[in-house]
């Protein structure tokens, strides 16, 4: 196959508009990505394998909720908290709390306070006094949320971008 210079210029006009596409879906995406990404790594480290019993302190679910910040978020009772739909709805009504009032005291909702807040408390983010051990939690959530939120920009372009650019 014989390249020439109108291809070359076409295969590159392609790769370029699929990395502006890539940058801009990142962008546009990245709140909403954000938590997404954050609820992803939080149930990676509450319950990566999905189990069904009761944690040590009766937690149950993929975010392993305890029965206080279930009855918070929701009507339903907490044994749906092992539904892994409603769960996902009780994740994102306590995410959104937790952002709001980490947000209302003058401090960045970032994945690091949001997950500090989730394991910790709020008086964890607030006060400023966590645990060594929530710090590492909330450490490894900030890290696994940035990983699934730069996968998350590749596979929303990455699917329709790879075809046309090879050919």
């Amino acid at each position: 196959m014989t390249w020439n210079l109108t291809r070359g210029r076409t295969r590159r006009r392609c790769l370029g508009a699929a990395v502006i596409l890539a940058t801009s879906v990142f962008l546009t995406g990245a709140r909403a990505q954000s938590r997404s990404a954050t609820l992803r790594a939080i149930h990676s480290l509450e319950n990566p394998s999905d189990r069904t019993e009761p944690g040590p302190g009766g937690e149950l679910g993929p975010y392993q909720f305890c029965a206080t910040t279930w009855r918070q978020c929701s009507l339903q009772p907490f044994s749906s908290a092992l539904d892994p739909e409603a769960s996902e709805v009780v994740a994102i009504r306590y995410y959104e709390w937790l952002k709001g009032q980490i947000e209302r005291h003058g401090m960045p909702a970032s994945t690091y306070n949001i997950a500090l807040a989730w394991n910790g408390g709020l008086r964890a983010v607030l006060g400023g006094h966590p645990t060594r051990s929530a710090r590492d939690y909330a450490q490894r959530a900030a890290n696994l949320a940035a990983d699934y939120d730069r996968i998350g920009a590749v596979q929303a372009v990455a699917p329709s971008a790879a075809p046309s650019t090879l050919r």
